[in-house]
């Protein structure tokens, strides 16, 4: 098929090859001007032994097309391979992830008729950095992540997004009554962008309270920006409560490169049946036609989509016993979506896109603030005894500069003064701080406690410098502070 867009395609795993079949004819039925390169990704690539699940020559069909319409893929269980899905979407830059939901009521049955959300997800860093450790017998670590280039990107995205899309309302999800250095800074971000956007509402809410207000209450909400765990959760929740995960669609934008595919996995347990739902792909597809210019012909396709969700003709898992006049496979409803290109559902509403190619921006750094060292967490693997024993062992690197403050076991303070009811593991954050108000140290004085805690036989598996940013304190505070 010739074409002015050139885009690559893989069908991916599972129910994948039948959804994605059922979506490429829907797209050349419409005149979608598009050509095809295709690459295998997945269970066969990763079987092969690639731990990344794709073969490093399609990384250069990838780069060269830089739009990629992806099937779902299975990733082998256990340790050894990556998630594909967060490797393209770091690897390429695609920062952005948007997830938009809609009710479909009363033809998709839904508790939440009149729900019109978009999730907006970081997509690049938080957990899903995805830097784990084992530090003890019993401890392991996961590095969260948040940058303010990262937030502010996704964070001006949102806005941007509402702003061209004549949406009232931006809410940002986080956690920083707990984690107040990581999810406060996206926080803090959030609230110095929206002061640029003052005809815009706003919103923050604490991270759990805002997914149980989405669950029972979704039309509450208009644009949700979330860094990247808290986007996951929070998507498949709108996905499921709008009527079926089937139907979510996502795309992934960067400055460079763009990817789209439905929001579900390759449910291998129904592949090959011809009951799969291709909703969720075939509206990933819609947004990639907006995306590269082709907002006629992506319009034209969801229209057909909705009048035949309109008509009754419905996959299984959104077969409705008061509209559904016909439960189809996933070919027969390709079919009825071809045959109704070029109508307008009469009941819900129709869509008139534009081309939009998003707003990207160049991130301008601040200015450096004034950093001073002015402690260190030493982190020791020990299963001696008493915290009050490690103590003991501890203050032998003491000096004139830097002595032991405090000790925490899993973020509780256990010396001094900590009680005995308090469960420890062998995984202790010693924290010595520089001697005097506003005192200072260096690295050579970090390096000289090191040695003094080897020469006491302790067991030093991490370390975190302690630093004032222009005065101010850029690490948590503990207990006695």
């Amino acid at each position: 098929m010739a074409g002015t867009e050139r885009i690559t395609v893989a069908h991916g795993d599972g129910i994948g090859p039948e959804i994605m079949d059922a979506t490429l004819r829907v797209l050349e039925a419409a005149g979608a001007d598009l050509a095809y390169d295709k690459i295998e990704i997945g269970e066969a690539v990763f079987n092969q032994g690639i731990s990344s699940g794709i073969r490093p020559e399609d990384w250069d069909v990838l780069r060269r097309n830089r739009v990629f319409l992806k099937g779902p893929i299975t990733t082998p269980q256990g340790g050894g391979v990556k998630s594909l899905n967060v490797t393209v979407r770091k690897t390429l830059g695609l920062y952005a992830n948007i997830r938009p939901v809609r009710a479909y009521d009363p033809y998709i049955h839904t508790h939440h008729p009149h729900m019109d959300v978009v999730v907006i997800r970081e997509n690049e860093e938080d957990l899903y950095a995805g830097i784990e450790h084992q530090q003890t017998d019993e401890v392991v670590q996961c590095l969260k992540l948040i940058t303010r280039p990262g937030s502010e990107k996704i964070i001006r995205y949102a806005f941007e997004f509402a702003k061209r899309r004549e949406r009232k309302k931006v809410s940002c999800l986080t956690k920083d009554n707990i984690m107040k250095l990581t999810d406060g800074l996206f926080h803090k971000i959030f609230d110095e962008v929206a002061a640029e956007y003052p005809d815009i509402e706003t919103e923050h809410l604490i991270v759990d309270i805002g997914m149980a207000r989405m669950a029972s209450a979704p039309e509450l909400f208009d644009v949700v920006v979330v860094p990247n765990l808290y986007g996951d959760i929070v998507s498949d929740i709108t996905a499921e409560i709008s009527g079926s995960v089937g139907m979510g669609s996502s795309a992934n934008i960067g400055d460079h490169h763009a990817m789209f595919e439905a929001i579900h996995g390759s449910a291998p347990t129904i592949a090959g049946k011809n009951i799969a739902n291709p909703s969720g792909l075939l509206r990933a597809a819609v947004t990639m036609l907006v995306n590269v210019g082709q907002g006629d012909t992506g319009g034209k396709i969801y229209n057909a989509w909705l009048k035949t969700i309109e008509d009754g003709l419905h996959t299984v898992d959104i077969q409705n016993q008061n509209t559904t006049t016909q439960v189809v496979g996933t070919k027969e409803f390709a079919d009825a979506v071809i045959e109704r290109l070029g109508q307008e559902p009469t009941k819900l509403k129709s869509v008139h896109y534009h081309s939009d190619r998003p707003n990207l921006f160049t991130y301008k750094p601040r200015a450096a603030a004034k950093k001073d060292l002015v402690g260190v967490d030493v982190f020791v693997h020990w299963r001696e005894g008493a915290p009050e024993k490690l103590a003991g062992l501890l203050q032998k690197a003491d000096s004139e500069k830097i002595k032991l403050l405090m000790i925490t076991n899993r973020g509780v303070k256990v010396w001094p003064e900590g009680f005995p009811e308090t469960f420890c593991t062998d995984h202790w954050r010693c924290r010595y701080m520089a001697n005097g108000n506003g005192g200072t140290i260096d690295h050579g004085d970090v390096i000289g406690v090191l040695q003094k805690l080897q020469e006491a036989g302790l067991d030093f598996i991490k370390t975190e410098h302690l630093c004032n940013f222009d005065g101010k304190p850029g690490y948590s505070l503990g207990q006695g502070q």
